[in-house]
């Protein structure tokens, strides 16, 4: 199944080792059902860092790109509880990307992704899109793979909100793949074949990509809105 709805928020961020104890327990049981308890949120998806470091990786997938300046979101984000209030500042390096999806084919929520963000310097967007649905097509049935997902970040306009005062700012990368597969030797068989100067060139990655070789995650937790109807943490 590829990506749920026609826009996505993509978030990275460092949480301290320390910390990831009770950063999951607020995540899963409040943050998730309050996210997905605004309409036109689909799904939420956490990954975190293969190699046992600080990295996140959390996915939104939403149904169009309207959702991410709704009322009801703003208000979210501009009045944030208490147990929020107090695990922001821990978002530490921040990228948050407020994307359109431009490609997308195969599963989404597996057990390992890659993702990767770059800039597609003067590539057009439209034969961007028509590569990268075209590799997708085939990485969706390949060995070890689950599927592939293109995504580019348009921020709606508006201001900045308190969640983000109090993280201090965000950052937000251009453009995003993220490469679902349900085993590490199909990621390793994309990111060889993504040597070829040819291909990195026509998909946008000519110049500097961050998160080839190493920005890999597991899956942490993933759940729709009736997973978490009704969860009260304890």
């Amino acid at each position: 199944m590829a990506l749920q709805g026609a826009a996505a928020l993509a978030m990275w961020w460092d949480m301290a080792l320390e910390q990831r104890e009770e950063f999951e327990h607020w995540h899963s049981h409040e943050h998730f059902p309050e996210r997905l308890g605004v309409e036109g949120f689909m799904r939420a998806s956490r990954w975190l860092v293969e190699d046992g470091g600080e990295r996140v990786f959390v996915l939104y997938e939403l149904r169009d790109h309207a959702v991410l300046s709704s009322p009801a979101y703003q208000a979210r984000l501009n009045a944030p509880t208490p147990w929020s209030t107090k695990m922001m500042p821990h978002h530490r390096n921040m990228n948050r990307a407020q994307c359109r999806v431009l490609a997308s084919a195969g599963g989404v929520v597996t057990g390992h992704v890659l993702t990767l963000r770059f800039s597609p310097g003067d590539v057009p967007e439209a034969a961007l899109a028509q590569a990268w649905a075209e590799l997708a097509k085939e990485v969706a049935g390949s060995p070890g793979m689950a599927g592939l997902h293109l995504l580019r970040h348009d921020a709606p306009q508006m201001a900045q909100t308190t969640e983000q005062r109090i993280r201090g700012g965000d950052q937000a990368p251009d453009c995003i793949a993220v490469v679902s597969a349900f085993a590490s030797s199909g990621l390793d068989r994309f990111e060889a074949r993504l040597k070829d100067p040819a291909q990195a060139a026509a998909l946008g990655l000519g110049g500097e990509v961050t998160g080839m070789a190493g920005e890999r995650y597991r899956l942490s937790y993933s759940a729709i809105a009736k997973d978490v109807a009704g969860v009260t943490p304890v």
